[in-house]
């Protein structure tokens, strides 16, 4: 295998940042593993890269689109109609990984990309630099079987994968979710690998050093998040009543992180409702991973980074998932809370009443969260593994083809003379 790669990326990330952040962990550890390798981050979230990019690593801004229901998506920020849009990324995304020429394609999420965008490039490329090795990664849920089924066979996601595809990996466990079944995905030539979850494993500041920050020491404190923050308000908002009608019950503090994808209204409404109860609300934190560590609780909704933060911090967490547009949250909080990894509460059944009870009731246990051996969490390096050894294969079979052609033009030639 060559001594460095040129890789490209493609992830779609239309409300949250989860698919930022895994792509971004895997990126770090590949070139870690690579050194002097390119990777070209195609990402379009409206925050742009948020994370810290690696030496080696840099980005493409996609136009942003957001998921208004399964299979449909619209601008998010530009008055621009759906079709046009989609032809532009698409013809964006045609144009940049020709020109690019990248030994390998690590695809997020969606083998042929939203709405198929992405089928075009991955046709394309293959005609110009068919040696291009084709990777897919898939988180552990994607949506009820029933609908992605339906959707990637009206994109011609399941063909793209017969078509271009080499490998998957699966972000996830088998014994949690077998998302290979469930989606029966067809199995490309050199398999599909599970890698466990993809999560920051980054050093953990100590819970004093985060605690002299934020709070008077002694005193407890919960940590609210919500992720990204794009659909925030509800569980904000309810999370801010619930604090009001307990009143003096409440003998701790809250950190309040809105999200950097929350509208400043939102943030704005927030804050006024907070003024003089034990809140800090605060856009994001900087530190998201030494803020849950350090907490005594924490609430939040159920993305993939997210619990799989909890659950690598074996944090207590009470857990409200997203309604919707997919059932991706619920099925995953719906896994995990079966499992005794956290507590959920469905969001129809969301009050300020019901939170705050539960609140409570959840700062006394002591029975949960239990230890899982199922959970594994070194996903982004056995995904980084797992890149290259495919690679290593396609570069040995390749020397070893040509070899073979070689051998064959020089019998021909013997047998000529």
């Amino acid at each position: 295998m060559s001594e460095t790669l040129r890789v490209a990326i493609y992830s779609q990330d239309s409300l949250g940042l989860g698919h930022l952040r895994r792509n971004t962990l895997i990126g770090r550890r590949l070139l870690e593993r690579m050194p002097g390798s390119n990777i070209l981050l195609f990402m379009d979230s409206p925050t742009g890269t948020f994370f810290d990019l690696p030496r080696g690593m840099d980005h493409m801004k996609l136009p942003s689109i957001r998921k208004i229901d399964a299979g449909h998506w619209k601008a998010t920020v530009l008055q621009i109609d759906a079709p046009a849009l989609h032809k532009w990324r698409a013809d964006l995304l045609r144009d940049a990984l020709t020109h690019y020429r990248p030994d390998l394609i690590l695809v997020d999420h969606m083998p042929g990309g939203a709405q198929g965008e992405l089928i075009p490039a991955l046709k394309a490329l293959k005609e110009v630099y068919p040696e291009c090795s084709v990777i897919l990664g898939l988180r552990d849920i994607l949506d009820k079987q029933e609908v992605i089924e339906r959707v990637w066979e009206e994109e011609g996601a399941y063909d793209a994968l017969r078509l271009y595809y080499d490998r998957i990996l699966i972000y996830g466990c088998r014994e949690i979710f077998d998302a290979a079944r469930i989606y029966h995905l067809p199995v490309p030539p050199h398999g599909i690998r599970y890698c466990g979850y993809v999560v920051n494993r980054c050093p953990v500041r100590t819970s004093s050093s985060v605690r002299s920050v934020i709070r008077p020491p002694g005193k407890r404190f919960v940590y609210v998040s919500a992720g990204g923050g794009g659909d925030s308000a509800l569980l904000m908002h309810t999370y801010v009543r619930a604090i009001r009608l307990l009143r003096d019950k409440v003998d701790f503090d809250t950190v309040m992180a809105v999200g950097i994808h929350a509208s400043p209204e939102v943030h704005e409404a927030i804050q006024s409702q907070a003024r003089n109860l034990p809140i800090e609300v605060v856009s994001h934190v900087t530190d998201g991973l030494g803020m849950m560590a350090a907490a005594d609780m924490v609430v939040c909704m159920a993305g993939y980074n997210t619990l799989a933060e909890v659950a690598s911090l074996r944090k207590k967490a009470l857990v409200i998932p997203r309604a919707g547009p997919s059932a991706e949250q619920r099925m995953r909080a719906g896994l995990f809370a079966a499992r005794g990894l956290i507590d959920v509460l469905d969001p129809q059944d969301v009050t300020p009443e019901a939170l705050g009870e539960r609140l409570l009731a959840d700062l006394q246990r002591n029975d949960f969260p239990t230890h899982d051996a199922a959970i594994e969490m070194s996903g982004q390096m056995r995904a980084a593994v797992e890149v290259l050894k495919l690679r290593k294969k396609l570069e040995i079979a390749k020397k070893s083809a040509g070899a073979n052609r070689k051998g064959m033009v020089c019998s021909r030639t013997v047998a000529e003379a």
